[in-house]
């Protein structure tokens, strides 16, 4: 795994924070059919202490969509998007993501999709983000900025990038199980 040559997404990030940028990811939403989905959320350093998501990522063919959750202008478009049957939601630890989201806002979820849990009911005990994009797509995510602080009121382009990195490889790790057969056609 060492030997994989180090990713990051390079493709186009808006950072939703205009009624425009909004208005651009809704749009290029409804022409999906899927997308990959995280959250980040600020560290809790001391034992007991949670804190809520602070950013989701959507990423889409074209665009990775960051979206500041201190927006809640966002918050219509995200449940629309997450409650959206037709589209599928990718994402590893999915399950524990759309929970703590919903302590941010109201939704309902359907046809959420995670790449780990597949890999487990195929006999693979490696079921991490990073694992499964060695195992599968031939390269490393660096983690980098996995702790830093998501609440900050200006995202650094190392937060940027890394964010944008994990929505868009949950979306390649589904492309590859369903061209290798692991799930069918949606």
């Amino acid at each position: 795994m060492a030997k994989l040559p180090i990713r990051r997404y390079e493709g186009e990030v808006c950072l939703v924070e205009t009624p425009e940028d909004l208005a651009r990811a809704q749009a290029d939403l409804l022409e999906e059919s899927i997308v990959g989905f995280d959250t980040e959320t600020r560290p809790a350093f001391a034992k007991g202490v949670h804190h809520l998501p602070c950013l989701a990522q959507v990423a889409t063919a074209r665009t990775v969509y960051l979206f500041p959750l201190r927006r809640q202008e966002v918050f219509p478009l995200l449940a629309g998007m997450l409650a959206e049957k037709r589209l599928v939601k990718v994402g590893i630890g999915l399950a524990d993501d759309l929970r703590s989201l919903r302590e941010v806002f109201s939704f309902d979820a359907a046809n959420v999709f995670d790449p780990g849990s597949i890999a487990r009911r195929h006999g693979m005990e490696q079921s991490g983000l990073r694992n499964l994009a060695g195992i599968f797509l031939g390269f490393r995510i660096p983690k980098g900025k996995q702790t830093s602080n998501w609440a900050a009121a200006r995202l650094s382009l190392a937060q940027i990038t890394y964010a944008a990195t994990d929505a868009w490889a949950c979306r390649e790790l589904y492309l590859h199980y369903r061209a290798a057969g692991w799930i069918s056609e949606v």
